[in-house]
């Protein structure tokens, strides 16, 4: 009994100890949750404000400096600082203007020092510019980039706190013109085996009402196998004399060595490529050539039709080929498809000019897959304009998009291996 009496009073002990600790702990835990709710109602960080704040003072330090180096120009023109006496000094201040310039930073105001007799030429900004080159660049940039004009602006707006009207990004579209112009005249050096032409048509205001204008596009392989934008240019519609009046300015810029031209069957284009280029081939996009023959076909037959067409070319020469057309057309006469047999019969010819080249250059050379693409870039970036003032205007806006394209890995990587076209590799 004494035992268990002694046992007793330790493990109350103990409780008692260990209930002790918990109230402790609880105790200690409710003062910190109490300290960080006094804390956090002590102190509170407005992150907006911090980053005005600081957008603050970067400008200021920028309108600071640009008008320190301002007067610092004008000691160096009048050989003397302000109100000092020295007998070397030329001239003397006649107070100051303001100027408002447009940087990466914000918005800052200047105060351009005036001179009494010399004139005040400073090298730091140009006269009447009221922007930085940076953002003059940035804004050339978005636009060409795909941005729309009034997009610019709320983004001009929200980077530097002054927003730029469509005016001016208009003026500063006009500074990039004449390089635009240089690069889409330049000749055209070495010899260009492919080419690949095709054509967008795009939207102008034309007294009052949307017209359609067209731009035409050429792109070509040249003799070490590398990809080119050849030119751009208006035309009035794809028609033959915008083809004829498209390839004279090829010829003229120097284009030669054509022997392969690859395009969709172009109304007029087809006429005139004999009288530019009496050696070269043309080659009918094989598949603009399907799409043509499945608008002819009955839903029911389509995927049959589709296999049909595909296996003429997928033969190992252009006799094989024949032959396998010649198969096609029967099948289809005895399947009640007459339109598609006279289609296949009429024309297949026309899509076998490929197999006339090099066997590794075939994949590249039926289809105009790659200008389509290119055409694609060209419509998604055009699309945010809707109408164009001109044609001239449509034209500058793709041949802009074209230039950068031609400046990337587009135009750095080998396209195909050139060596046996040149080597009699031809069949």
């Amino acid at each position: 009994r004494v035992r268990s009496s002694a046992a007793s009073d330790v493990y109350k002990r103990q409780q008692s100890s260990h209930n002790n600790q918990s109230k402790g702990k609880q105790a200690m835990e409710n003062l910190a949750q109490e300290n960080e709710k006094a804390i956090s109602g002590a102190i509170k960080i407005d992150e907006k404000e911090i980053r005005t704040h600081l957008d603050g003072l970067v400008r200021q330090s920028v309108e600071d400096t640009l008008n320190a180096l301002l007067n610092a120009e004008a000691d160096a023109i009048c050989q003397a600082s302000r109100y000092q006496r020295s007998p070397d000094r030329q001239d003397t201040r006649a107070g100051s203007y303001k100027r408002k310039l447009l940087t990466k930073a914000g918005e800052v105001e200047l105060q351009v020092p005036r001179l009494r007799t010399l004139p005040f030429e400073t090298q730091i900004i140009e006269r009447y510019k009221t922007k930085q080159s940076s953002v003059e660049e940035a804004l050339i940039e978005m636009y060409l980039a795909g941005v729309s004009v009034r997009r610019v602006e709320d983004i001009t707006e929200a980077l530097w706190g002054a927003k730029v009207g469509s005016s001016t990004v208009s003026e500063l579209n006009q500074k990039i013109y004449g390089k635009i112009e240089e690069w889409r005249m330049q000749p055209i050096h070495g010899e260009h085996p492919y080419i690949f032409v095709d054509g967008v048509y795009l939207k102008r205001s034309w007294g009052g009402e949307v017209q359609n204008v067209s731009v035409l596009v050429a792109v070509g392989v040249n003799d070490e196998g590398y990809r080119e934008i050849l030119g751009v240019a208006e035309g009035s519609r794809e028609d033959k004399e915008s083809w004829s009046n498209f390839l004279r300015y090829l010829k003229e810029r120097g284009l030669k060595g054509v022997r392969l031209i690859v395009s969709d069957k172009c109304l007029g284009l087809y006429e005139i490529i004999g009288d530019f280029f009496p050696e070269a081939k043309w080659q009918r996009c094989i598949v603009h050539w399907y799409r043509n023959a499945f608008s002819m076909c009955p839903w029911k037959h389509l995927r049959e039709v589709v296999a049909m067409l595909k296996a003429i070319h997928a033969q190992e020469d252009k006799a094989a080929a024949r032959q396998k057309a010649a198969l096609v057309s029967e099948k289809l006469r005895a399947m009640k498809l007459e339109r598609i047999a006279s289609f296949v019969e009429n024309s297949v010819e026309e899509t076998l000019s490929y197999m006339d080249f090099p066997y590794e250059h075939w994949s590249r050379l039926r289809t105009n897959n790659g200008l389509e693409r290119i055409m694609k870039e060209i419509r998604r970036r055009t699309r945010v304009v809707g109408s164009f003032p001109d044609g001239y205007s449509a034209m500058m806006l793709v041949g802009a998009r074209l230039r950068h394209i031609s400046t990337t890995k587009w135009g750095t990587r080998q396209y195909m291996n050139t060596c046996k076209l040149y080597e009699g590799g031809i069949r």
